[in-house]
C-alpha cells in the first residue's frame, strides 16, 4: 500500500533530478563558455613592450610579458592572442597579424602610425644633429599622409572582427623637460617633437572615430612622466640597447597604457 504515492515520487526524483542537475552542469559550461574574451593585441613597438629590456615572449619582435596586453590580459582572465611586433608598420599589421581576427574577437587593441613616419628613429638621430627641421617636415608628412594608411588598417581591423571592441591607443609626448636622458634634444626639439606626437594623436583619432573603435590618447595620461621627469615612464637615449630609446618603461606600460584599456574594459 502506498496511498501518499511516497514510492512514486522516490522514483520520479530518482530519475528527475540527475537530469536536472546534468543540465545545470551543461549550462554552467555554456555561460563560462560564452564569457571568455579573446583577444587580439595587434601593433608596433609601444604595443610589443619594447623598452623593458625583458623579451622574454618573443625576441624576434620584443614581445615582452611587461607590455600592457599581457598585463591586462592576464588580470582579466582573457585569452590573449599576442601580434604586436616591434618595427610594424600599418602596413605589417594588414600583413602580418590581422590574420589572427576573427568574428569571435572579442578585444583588441592597436598602435600603430609611428613607424610609418620614422618616429623613434628620427628623434635618435636628433642626438647627433640638429633636426627641428625634420620633425617638423615629419609633422607636415603626418598630416598629410598617415590618414590613408591608417584606413587601410582599420578597415581590415573592422572587417575581420565585426564583433570585437576595438581600442587604439595613441603616442605620449616624450619630453617632460631636457637633462641627460634627452642627451643632444635641445628646447626647441623638444617642442617640435611633442608638436609631432600631437599630430599623430590628431590624425589617428579622427581615423578611429570613424570605425567606432575607441581612441585612448596616451598624452593627458602620460604628463609629467616623460623623459627627464622625476617619475619618469618612458626611456631617454639609451645605447644598450639602443631600440628601448623614446619607449616605455616597465612602469610606462602597467601605470601608462594598460589603465587606458582598464578604463573600456572595466
Amino acid at each position: 500500500m502506498d496511498p501518499w504515492g511516497y514510492v512514486a515520487m522516490k522514483r520520479y526524483l530518482q530519475v528527475v533530478l540527475p537530469v536536472v542537475a546534468t543540465v545545470a552542469l551543461l549550462a554552467s559550461f555554456g555561460v563560462a563558455s560564452a564569457a571568455t574574451t579573446n583577444y587580439v593585441a595587434l601593433g608596433d613597438s609601444y604595443s610589443a613592450g619594447v623598452g623593458t629590456n625583458s623579451y622574454d615572449l618573443n625576441a624576434a619582435c620584443n614581445r615582452s610579458s611587461k607590455a600592457y596586453a599581457p598585463i591586462v590580459a592576464a588580470a582579466k582572465g582573457y585569452a590573449l592572442n599576442f601580434q604586436a611586433c616591434s618595427g610594424a608598420t600599418t602596413v605589417d599589421v594588414i600583413n602580418k597579424q590581422v590574420a589572427a581576427l576573427s568574428s569571435a574577437t572579442n578585444l583588441v587593441t592597436v598602435t600603430a602610425g609611428g613607424n610609418d613616419l620614422g618616429f623613434t628613429n628620427l628623434l635618435v638621430t636628433c642626438t647627433l644633429t640638429n633636426c627641428t627641421s625634420a620633425i617638423n617636415n615629419t609633422i607636415t608628412t603626418a598630416n598629410t599622409t598617415l590618414a590613408a594608411k591608417l584606413d587601410a588598417m582599420d578597415t581590415q581591423i573592422r572587417t575581420r572582427a565585426p564583433n570585437a571592441t576595438v581600442i587604439v591607443l595613441g603616442y605620449p609626448h616624450l619630453f617632460t623637460k631636457t637633462c641627460l636622458g634627452a642627451l643632444g634634444i635641445s628646447s626647441a626639439e623638444v617642442t617640435a617633437a611633442n608638436a609631432m606626437a600631437d599630430a599623430i594623436d590628431n590624425v589617428t583619432r579622427t581615423e578611429a572615430t570613424k570605425y567606432g573603435f575607441t581612441y585612448k590618447s596616451a598624452i593627458a595620461q602620460f604628463t609629467n612622466h616623460g623623459v627627464c621627469a622625476s617619475s619618469a615612464w618612458l626611456n631617454g637615449l639609451k645605447l644598450s640597447p639602443v631600440g628601448d630609446s623614446y619607449h616605455p618603461t616597465t612602469a610606462g606600460y602597467s601605470s601608462g597604457y594598460a589603465p587606458l584599456v582598464r578604463q573600456v574594459t572595466g
